[in-house]
């Protein structure tokens, strides 16, 4: 099975790093045109550079903004649509992993969570849908968490806002089946990504990175971490037309850990 996206475009947000970086080359190297969002123009133009080189010929707006701002959505996904000239695949990838013991949980805090996490999706997914529906093609692909699915003690907000955005998924996914726009989710686990190096820093700052990613792959049934471009190859098939009759799904890439299916 050969998997191809020549022709099609994508805008994946916080697409300068880890898994979205992972993602937006993917996505290059089956043919796709891509527009990548994250904050910090000079990771930005690195993650531009390295796609570019992965991919020679395919077309890479790099786009500065912050989705976790109503206001920040309209200027990004102009930026986007005025480089691509639409965008067929919608990846909503933007997110951190912020836990905590509920009660030092404030307001605050739970507002900033649903608004990178939940709303950012909606907002970005209110404005792609339309050219969606009119092509008559479209995907849309929420990065969440197994949390979303089995949510543990100490794991809010990010368990919360994820499992939000899996019900968001489901809804998305009936309500534009009918104009053949797929909308799946996928539950990440532990993967190899700039926000364990900053766990390594915290928790195991004496041992090697090699060695805390060896330990932490001890939790796992298949005895290891995850790699960001496993993660990547599934969001592809997802992206692509191989995927045309899977919707409404919210598919782990953990590795066998997560208590439910």
């Amino acid at each position: 099975m050969q998997i191809s996206l020549a022709g099609k475009a994508a805008l994946v947000t916080g697409g300068s790093k880890g898994l979205g970086l992972a993602m937006a080359r993917t996505f290059a190297q089956a043919g796709a045109d891509l527009a990548i969002v994250a904050r910090r123009p000079d990771v930005l133009a690195d993650a531009q550079a390295q796609i570019e080189a992965a991919a020679p010929g395919c077309k890479v707006v790099a786009v500065a903004g912050d989705v976790s701002q109503a206001a920040g959505i309209p200027p990004v996904w102009e930026q986007a649509v005025g480089g691509l000239g639409k965008v067929d695949i919608l990846v909503n990838n933007a997110g951190t992993s912020a836990t905590g013991a509920f009660e030092s949980i404030t307001d605050e805090l739970w507002q900033s969570d649903f608004e990178l996490k939940l709303f950012a999706a909606v907002r970005l997914a209110r404005l792609a849908l339309p050219g969606m529906k009119e092509r008559r093609w479209g995907r849309i692909i929420n990065v969440l968490n197994t949390g979303a699915k089995a949510p543990q003690p100490g794991g809010a907000p990010t368990a919360v806002t994820r499992a939000a955005g899996m019900a968001l998924t489901k809804v998305l996914a009936g309500e534009f089946a009918p104009h053949n726009v797929l909308v799946n989710a996928l539950c990440t686990g532990i993967l190899v990504t700039e926000q364990w190096e900053k766990r390594h820093q915290t928790r195991a700052a004496d041992l090697s990175f090699e060695q805390f990613v060896t330990e932490q792959g001890q939790q796992v049934p298949l005895g290891r971490m995850g790699d960001p471009q496993e993660f990547a190859n599934l969001a592809c098939f997802l992206a692509s037309d191989a995927a045309s009759y899977i919707t409404g799904c919210a598919i782990n890439v953990d590795g066998g850990r997560s208590p439910v299916v």
